[in-house]
């Protein structure tokens, strides 16, 4: 799968789709799993684990920060659990790096390291490498696809361009999409390491698609944000209620792409219900 340097525009449509908890149903398990117990380790917090735990899983999955980079979720758990339960030293270095800008992704926190040398920087990398290292012990069972999502995107990659546009981990995401075959429907992948979701849609429209041609699925805000800051379509693939959503697109939501009417009335009432299921 090239890069977006080699990337070759096929057709007039682009659908780009995020993986963990859209295409993947795979994000509950990394976090409840892997993300938090691991925030747990790294800072010795097992005497609060139990209710730092539970507020990760929040911040992350079922409110209106889900779907947040996990760096980002870090910085966010931290400060409460630096204001709740015990001191997180040197915290300022974390927030200050989250807030800088810089692409939320291991090789720019490891530049960050090599410029300052802070200890929490460097701890924050601890934590990110060993989360990476329990998903990839996951059992295979627990890594699998949201039931639909195959067929939509087969059914988009049959009349659209398909971009992956995710903020996980790139080797986690081909390992996970070769293996349930779903790269066969997908021209290009951009993860963590090629920036925001933001930033990799406006690469996407950079090859001459129209915004009005392209539409985002995805399963949090942040998804919606980006296409929203780029002027494109946003489709969402509601928690809880993930094979409803894909068949919805296959029904309805690509066709309408198709035939200009997704805009204005339609997405809108997705964006409702989007938002009434996390309590925005």
């Amino acid at each position: 799968m090239g890069t977006i340097k080699d990337y070759q525009k096929k057709k007039d449509y682009l659908v780009c789709v995020d993986s963990d908890g859209c295409a993947m149903d795979t994000m509950d398990c990394k976090h409840i799993h892997c993300f938090g117990p691991c925030m747990v380790k790294e800072w010795g917090l097992e005497r609060w684990a139990e209710p730092i735990l539970a507020r990760w899983n929040d911040i992350n999955l079922y409110t209106m920060t889900r779907g947040i980079n996990r760096f980002k979720g870090l910085n966010m758990a931290l400060t409460e659990i630096n204001e709740q339960y015990t001191p997180i030293d040197h915290l300022a270095d974390l927030t200050a790096w989250v807030d800088s800008g810089a692409a939320p992704s291991n090789d720019a926190l490891q530049k960050a390291i090599d410029e300052t040398d802070s200890p929490m920087l460097k701890k924050a990398m601890s934590w990110s490498k060993a989360v990476n290292a329990a998903i990839v012990a996951l059992p295979e069972e627990l890594k699998k696809p949201f039931p639909g999502a195959k067929e939509g995107l087969a059914a988009a990659s049959a009349v659209a361009d398909v971009a992956i546009v995710s903020s996980a981990n790139r080797d986690a995401v081909m390992e996970e999409w070769t293996k349930h075959k779903l790269l066969d429907h997908v021209d290009i992948v951009l993860a963590q390491d090629m920036g925001s979701k933001a930033q990799c849609i406006a690469g996407m429209l950079s090859f001459g698609y129209a915004p009005d041609h392209v539409l985002m699925c995805g399963d949090a805000p942040g998804d919606m944000d980006a296409a929203e800051k780029n002027g494109v379509l946003y489709f969402p693939i509601r928690v809880r209620h993930e094979a409803e959503s894909w068949q919805e697109f296959v029904d309805h939501g690509l066709g309408r792409l198709l035939d200009g009417s997704y805009a204005g009335g339609y997405q809108q009432q997705q964006i409702d219900a989007f938002l009434e299921n996390l309590g925005g």
